[in-house]
C-alpha cells in the first residue's frame, strides 16, 4: 500500500521523497558567509516596481494556454511542495519614496519571514543551512488525501476517534463541497488551513482538504473539490463485497494515477515540456524535490490572471445572488446570448473566498478555467499578486479592484518580490551559476539573456542618466496580436488580445541598470527574463529545470502508474479506469456536459471533448459476477 507521507516508495531509500526532509540541491549553495547568510542584492521591491510591474496591461499566452495551466499548476505545487515556515523576520524595505511606486503601504515594509532551517544545518560551510519538504515530493494524490492518517481520518466520513478502521470509503463532502472547519462541531479541532484575506474575519468557514493552501483562490478550491468528488465518485461504483477500507484505497490509487495522467499527458505537453518515453522504474533516481526547483523553477506566477471570467446560465442565480455578487466586487454583465450571464471575478476577490466556490458553484468555475488564455509567462506578474496579494481593499472600495487601483488599498505585498527574497533566503545561485548547474552556458550580457539592447534609447520623455528611475520607462509603445498584428493602444483588444509588446526601454537595459553585471542577478528574475524556446512556455533555464523534476518525478516513483499492474487488473476486473483528461474529469463531478468543454482544457479551441469515441467516463463494474468476489479482493488486495 502507498503510504501518505511518501516513505517506503523507494524500498532502497525509505526516506527518498518523504515529508519532513530536506530539499535536494542540484547546485552549490550561495549564501553570504557559505554557511546561512542571505546573499545581498538589489532592493526585491525595487526590482519588482521595474521588471515585473505590468502598469496593468495585460500580456497572454502566445500558445492560448488556458488558465487551467496556472490552476493544474499550483494543485501539483500543493501535491509534492511546501517548505516549512519559519519565524525570523527579514521584512522587504518598502520605499515611498521611489519614483516608480504607485502604492501606499501603511505598514512601512513588505513582511518576509525566512523559511526554517532543517535541523542541524547551517552550522558550517560544510553543512550549510537547508529547508525542509513539509509535503511528500510524489505525485500522489497528497493535496486530496494530506500526509497524515490523523488529518485524512478527519476528512472522511465516519467518527474521528484515532483509528481509520471504522471509516468510510468515502471522504466528507456536504452538500457536494468540502467541509468547512466547523463541519464537525468545534473547530478548534479541525485540521489547520492557512488563513489570510477575507477568510481573515470568518476562520472556521475555511474549507478543509489534504493540504493546508486549499482556500488561496476559488480555482484551487474548486480542483480540490473536483477530485474529492472524483474519490467519492468511484467508490460508488465498487462492489458491496469490498470493505470500505478497499475501497478507499481503490479509489485512491485510481484517482492517483489520474492526477498523474493528466500531468503527464495534458498538462506538461501543453506547457512544451517533451520528456524522454517512460522506460520504466528506476530505483536508483531521487524523487525528493530539488530546492532549485521548488524555490525558482516552479515559480510561474506571471501567468496567473487579474480575474477569472465566469459565464453560464442566468437561471443558476436569483436577482438577489447577482446584487451580492457585484457587492464583493465582482461584474456581472450579460453573456453573449439572452439567457447567459458573465461573472468577472476579480483575483483579489477570489483570494480566500472559498464561499464563493458554492455560491457560484462548481462546474461554471471548472468551465471558465479552459475558455480564457491565461497571462503570458514572462517576466510581468499582475498588480493583483505583485503589490496588493491576499490584500483586504478599504472599506466602500468594490469597484476598483480590476484593474488594481492603488487608492484601494493601504497595504503591499508583492509576490515577486517575495520570489526574489525566498531564493536569498534558501541560497539560490546566481543566475548564470543555476544555468551552469542545469548544464546550459552562461550568458555573457544582459543583452544576451533577454535578446535586446542594453543601451537606454533617446528619448525625449526619458530622464537621460537615470532612464531606470523614470516611470516612463514603463511605458508600453507597442502591441501585437497572436499573429504578429499591430493593435491599437488603448483599444478593447489592447487589454484581450496582445500576446507581445514593446516598452519605451528594453528589458536587458532596465537589468543592466539594476544589476550591473550578469552574474549578480537572480536567478528568478534571469529565469523569467529569457525569452520562450520555440514550442514551449518557457525559457531555456525554466525548461531545463522542469524537464529534469519531472523526469524524476516519474522514474523514480515505484506507484508512477506506468508501473502500476494494480491499475490493469482494476479496468479489467472492476472496469474502471485511470486514463481520463481533465475534461471527463469535470464532466463526470459537475453538470458541465462534456460537449461544452474543450478536449484538452488546457489550451483554448483544442477541439470538443464531446467528439469521437473515449469522451466519456464508462464504468463496467456492473458486468462483476458477485460470486467471484473473493477473487477480485485476492487479485487486488495488498497491491495498492
Amino acid at each position: 500500500m502507498q503510504s501518505l507521507d511518501g516513505s517506503g516508495n523507494n524500498q532502497a531509500h525509505p526516506d527518498w521523497g518523504q515529508l519532513n526532509r530536506p530539499y535536494s540541491r542540484v547546485a552549490p549553495v550561495n549564501y553570504a558567509d557559505g554557511r546561512s547568510a542571505r546573499p545581498t542584492g538589489p532592493n526585491s521591491r525595487f526590482v519588482s516596481n521595474r521588471v515585473f510591474n505590468d502598469v496593468n496591461q495585460n500580456i497572454f499566452s502566445e500558445r492560448q494556454e488556458t488558465q487551467w495551466s496556472w490552476t493544474w499548476g499550483q494543485f501539483l505545487d500543493h501535491t509534492f511542495g511546501l517548505a516549512q515556515s519559519g519565524t525570523a523576520a527579514v521584512n522587504i524595505p518598502f520605499n515611498p519614496n521611489d519614483p516608480l511606486e504607485t502604492f501606499s503601504n501603511t505598514l512601512g515594509f513588505i513582511p518576509f519571514t525566512r523559511d526554517a532551517a532543517s535541523p542541524g544545518t547551517g552550522t558550517s560551510t560544510s553543512n550549510p543551512r537547508q529547508q525542509n519538504n513539509t509535503v511528500s515530493s510524489y505525485i500522489d494524490g497528497f493535496s486530496i488525501y494530506s500526509g497524515s492518517s490523523s488529518r485524512l481520518e478527519w476528512l472522511r466520513d465516519g467518527p474521528v476517534d484515532g483509528t481509520l478502521a471504522n471509516n468510510a470509503a468515502t471522504l466528507m463532502l456536504p452538500g457536494g463541497y468540502l467541509p468547512t472547519r466547523d463541519a464537525r462541531g468545534d473547530p478548534s479541532t479541525a485540521p489547520d488551513m492557512a488563513i489570510d484575506g477575507r477568510l481573515r474575519a470568518n476562520p472556521n468557514k475555511a474549507m478543509v482538504a489534504g493540504d493546508v493552501r486549499a482556500n488561496e483562490n476559488i480555482a484551487l478550491t474548486a480542483t480540490h473539490t473536483l477530485f474529492a468528488r472524483e474519490h467519492n465518485r468511484i467508490v460508488a461504483q465498487l462492489p458491496n463485497f469490498y470493505t470500505a477500507e478497499q475501497k478507499f484505497q481503490i479509489a485512491r490509487r485510481v484517482v492517483i494515477a489520474e492526477q498523474q495522467y493528466i500531468t503527464y499527458h495534458e498538462f506538461l505537453p501543453a506547457m512544451g515540456v517533451n520528456l524522454p518515453a517512460y522506460s520504466g522504474y528506476n530505483s536508483n533516481v531521487n524523487v525528493t524535490l530539488s530546492n532549485e526547483f521548488a524555490t525558482v523553477g516552479y515559480r510561474a506566477h506571471s501567468q496567473i490572471h487579474g480575474e477569472i471570467e465566469v459565464e453560464t446560465e442566468r437561471a443558476r442565480y436569483t436577482a438577489a445572488q447577482l446584487d451580492a455578487f457585484a457587492a464583493q466586487g465582482i461584474k456581472v454583465e450579460p453573456g453573449e446570448e439572452p439567457d447567459e450571464v458573465t461573472l468577472a471575478v476579480p483575483l483579489n476577490v477570489a483570494f480566500f473566498n472559498p464561499d464563493l466556490v458554492r455560491q457560484i458553484g462548481e462546474g461554471p468555475i471548472m468551465e471558465a478555467m479552459g475558455k480564457e488564455s491565461q497571462y503570458k509567462n514572462d517576466a510581468l506578474i499582475d498588480n493583483q499578486l505583485r503589490s496588493v496579494l491576499f490584500q483586504v481593499p478599504k472599506p466602500g472600495n468594490t469597484t476598483c479592484i480590476e484593474p488594481v487601483d492603488p487608492s484601494c488599498f493601504s497595504g503591499v505585498v508583492d509576490l515577486g518580490a517575495i520570489d526574489i527574497d525566498r531564493g536569498r533566503d534558501h541560497g539560490m545561485p546566481n543566475y548564470n551559476d543555476m544555468r551552469r548547474a542545469y548544464g546550459l552556458a552562461p550568458k555573457a550580457s544582459f543583452a544576451e539573456v533577454v535578446n535586446g539592447s542594453e543601451t537606454f534609447p533617446r528619448d525625449p520623455l526619458l530622464t537621460p542618466g537615470n532612464e531606470i528611475n523614470d516611470p516612463n520607462s514603463l511605458d508600453f509603445t507597442a502591441l501585437f496580436d497572436i499573429n504578429g498584428n499591430a493593435i491599437p493602444l488603448g483599444s478593447d483588444a489592447a487589454s484581450t488580445s496582445a500576446v507581445n509588446a514593446r516598452r519605451r526601454t528594453g528589458l536587458a537595459a532596465r537589468l543592466r541598470a539594476i544589476y550591473g553585471t550578469v552574474d549578480r542577478m537572480d536567478s528568478f528574475v534571469g529565469m523569467m527574463a529569457e525569452p520562450h524556446v520555440s514550442g514551449s512556455e518557457f525559457g531555456e533555464l525554466q525548461l531545463a529545470i522542469w524537464t529534469k523534476q519531472f523526469q524524476a518525478l516519474r522514474d523514480g516513483d515505484r506507484f508512477f502508474y506506468g508501473n502500476q499492474s494494480v491499475l490493469t487488473d482494476i479496468r479489467n476486473i472492476l472496469g474502471i479506469d485511470y486514463r481520463h483528461t481533465l475534461a471527463q474529469v469535470i464532466a463526470a463531478n459537475t453538470d458541465i456536459p462534456i460537449g461544452d468543454l474543450n478536449a484538452n482544457v488546457f489550451v483554448v479551441g483544442a477541439g470538443v471533448a464531446g467528439a469521437g469515441g473515449g469522451s466519456t467516463i464508462a464504468m463496467a463494474s456492473a458486468r462483476l459476477p458477485g460470486a467471484r468476489g473473493g477473487a477480485c479482493i485476492d487479485n487486488l488486495d495488498g497491491k495498492l
